[in-house]
């Protein structure tokens, strides 16, 4: 029962890492406006600095929850 919970946890986890990091624009940001639209307007800078830089901590905190959970559960079917 506690596998099927942290697959599911894990599936989860993987599912929204991909994700975060496919929103993330990079360092350099000549695609980004592409890919996840005009963010950066005039009036809109500040606001989109300031979800990237809580999506980056999101990333990173569910990264470290994700490589966590992966030892956990090598440990418990093992």
């Amino acid at each position: 029962m506690i596998e099927i919970i942290f697959g599911i946890l894990l599936l989860a986890m993987a599912l929204f890492l991909v994700i975060a990091i496919m929103a993330q624009s990079g360092k350099d940001k000549k695609l980004s406006g592409a890919i996840g639209g005009g963010a950066d307007t005039f009036f809109n800078k500040g606001k989109a600095t300031r979800n990237e830089k809580r999506l980056a901590r999101w990333t990173a905190i569910v990264a470290v929850l994700f490589v966590i959970s992966v030892v956990v559960m090598y440990i418990v079917v093992s």
